[in-house]
C-alpha cells in the first residue's frame, strides 16, 4: 500500500530548515534506500507543507519516519498525518484495476 505523511510547517521554516536539513534529508535518503520512501518534498508558493509518499505493509513506516524528523522533533513541523493512499495508475499502483 501506499502512505501520504502531510507536515503543516511553521511560519519560518523557510528560513529555519537549514540547521536541520542534512539529517533530515538524511533521514529521507535512507527510508528511501530500503524501499520505503518513494518520493518528498516540499510544498511550494507558498512553502506551508510537505508530502512524502511512503510504501509498506502499514501506516507505520510513515509515522515511524516523522516520529524521528529532525524537522518535527525541532518544531519545524506543527501537525503530521498520514493517509492511506489507494494508487491505481502509475508506477507500482497498489491496486491493479481491470
Amino acid at each position: 500500500m501506499h502512505y501520504l505523511l502531510m507536515y503543516d510547517t511553521a511560519p519560518d521554516y523557510p528560513e529555519t530548515r537549514g540547521a536541520f536539513r542534512s539529517q533530515h534529508l538524511g533521514l529521507a535518503r535512507e527510508a528511501h534506500a530500503r524501499g520505503e520512501l518513494v518520493l518528498g518534498g516540499a510544498l511550494a508558493n507558498p512553502v506551508d507543507g510537505a508530502i512524502l509518499l511512503f510504501k509498506g505493509d502499514s501506516p507505520r513506516v510513515a509515522e515511524s519516519f516523522a516520529e524521528n524528523d529532525p524537522y518535527v522533533l525541532n518544531g519545524l513541523i506543527t501537525k503530521w498525518r498520514v493517509r492511506e493512499w489507494t494508487t491505481v495508475v502509475g508506477d507500482d499502483p497498489a491496486v491493479i484495476v481491470p
